[in-house]
């Protein structure tokens, strides 16, 4: 056992004139690794599974029981968007592979529709078999997960990062890693290692609001299809996805609905006050199970998830908005009177934190023009969707039907520490750009070039910053990953 220092300082504007106190704790020693992944998101664990297949001996560390973050303890779906808006698949590789396992076990529909015209396509799943997936895959390629663990403190050296300390039931424990792959969503580990970052717009740091889903069971789908069909102006649709006549269509031959809309019912509701929700519809998705649906439509806006406090509250405001939700539904949407309620998330939705400043910060106008980058890692297709920091819209930018935006290797690096990699949400790129590439399959795209990156260095005995970038392009192609 080792003894770490840690000086607490008491809270209080004057602080330069309040007492430090000085505490000693002992830390354990944990098994060294050449990876260690701190986070079990899909990002995540995509990352540790492309990693311990190419041979790296990887930890993965999850706050949670269980793999999956937005996807299953935020209760986010279906997955948008493995597909660009023509319909061609940008997302390829071990994000796919989980479908197609998942597929095989009766657990996902596949790609299908999306009937909102929002994207071409959307991806329902089952998210209990997805825990059960990745976990698999994890311990199939031969790396380690630890549950209920969530990081305590960085130690950094000269050269770089040295130890990752933990907390669980066991206390605090230190662990060393050779490469250390920050997948928290945040940048924890990477900010309490000294690297820079902006934190949500670049003008006042304002982040885009968060979200509790709620998941409801017993739902009339055939209902609502029939009403949607009947009563297009009472939903929203998108005119780059082919407006109401698509949507139609697509609801005439999609598995399964995704809708946003009973937009006169939600507006009177707001007028009388039932609901002080600040969204301008409805919006929610059935699931790989019919008549399971998500409800994707609270929204927590003047709150920050990397401040414990604000944190803590938005938790409390969103299952209140969702109980709202669920009383407006079952009163006045058509399919939703017999609605049971399932639950809501373990952990409210985040879309946004902080932005690692990396060796490249992606713009808008990289995702717009889909700008060609010579060490590119992943590609991605969806739009530029930004829900509104301060007021209740969503502001869109749809992409011209073909594109394929890029996402380089340097956004996922620092110049200190040499020995992190950055990868889902949080890594360079502004408020905009980031607002792209931050849902599940393109973050999971991201996950697999830092997965590849990391276990390259570990082979090469060098930094990520040092690895060829042809050594990182030849394994992601040889793990199915789409690249230009």
């Amino acid at each position: 056992m080792k003894e770490i220092k840690a000086v607490v300082q008491p809270a209080g504007k004057e602080t330069e004139r309040n007492l430090m106190r000085e505490m000693s704790f002992a830390v354990g020693s944990g098994p060294a690794y050449d990876v260690l992944v701190m986070g079990g998101g899909v990002s995540g664990s995509v990352a540790a599974i492309a990693a311990a297949r190419a041979g790296a001996r990887v930890l993965l560390v999850e706050e949670q029981g269980f793999l999956g973050g937005s996807l299953t303890a935020m209760g986010v779906g279906p997955m948008m968007s493995f597909h660009n808006p023509a319909g061609e698949q940008v997302v390829k590789g071990i994000p796919d592979e989980i479908i197609e396992r998942l597929k095989a076990r009766g657990a996902s529909l596949g790609h299908i529709p999306d009937t909102t015209t929002y994207c071409s396509t959307v991806t329902p799943f089952d998210s209990e078999e997805l825990k059960i997936e990745l976990e698999n895959m994890l311990v199939e390629a031969g790396g380690q997960v630890l549950y209920h663990t969530q990081l305590a403190a960085v130690e950094t050296g000269p050269d770089g990062i040295a130890r990752a300390v933990v907390c669980n039931k066991a206390g605090l424990t230190a662990f060393t890693a050779r490469v250390f792959i920050d997948s928290t969503g945040d940048g924890d580990l990477a900010v309490r290692a000294g690297a820079a970052f902006q934190s949500g717009r670049a003008d006042d740091g304002a982040v885009q609001p968060m979200t509790m889903n709620l998941k409801l069971a017993n739902v009339d789908t055939a209902a609502i299809r029939r009403y949607a069909i009947e009563h297009p102006d009472d939903f929203l649709w998108h005119e780059s996805g082919g407006g109401a006549a698509e949507g139609i269509a697509r609801l005439r031959r999609s598995p399964r609905i995704s809708l946003a809309g009973f937009l006169g019912a939600w507006r009177a509701a707001r007028e009388r006050g039932e609901v002080d929700v600040p969204r301008e519809q409805v919006l929610f998705f059935e699931t790989a199970v019919s008549g399971v649906v998500i409800v994707n439509t609270s929204r927590v806006t003047g709150l920050n998830a990397t401040d414990p406090f604000q944190l803590s509250q938005a938790e409390g405001i969103g299952r209140r908005q969702c109980g709202q939700i669920l009383n407006f539904l079952r009163r006045h949407a058509v399919g939703f009177a017999q609605a049971v309620r399932m639950d809501t998330a373990a952990k409210i939705g985040v879309r946004e934190t902080r932005h690692i400043a990396g060796r490249y910060t992606i713009t808008r106008e990289d995702i717009l023009h889909a700008r060609p980058f010579a060490d590119t890692i992943a590609l991605g297709g969806y739009p530029i969707d930004i829900h509104t920091p301060d007021e209740a819209g969503t502001d869109t930018t749809h992409l011209r039907p073909d594109i394929m935006y890029q996402i380089p290797l340097r956004s996922l690096l620092v110049e200190r520490p040499a020995n992190l990699v950055v990868v889902g949400r949080c890594i360079s790129a502004t408020h905009e750009a980031a607002a792209a590439f931050r849902v599940t399959p393109i973050a999971m795209a991201i996950g697999q070039g830092g997965g590849v990156l990391a276990a390259e260095a570990v082979r090469l005995g060098v930094p990520p910053g040092e690895v060829p970038y042809a050594a990182v392009r030849a394994r992601l192609l040889e793990q199915n990953a789409r690249l230009p």
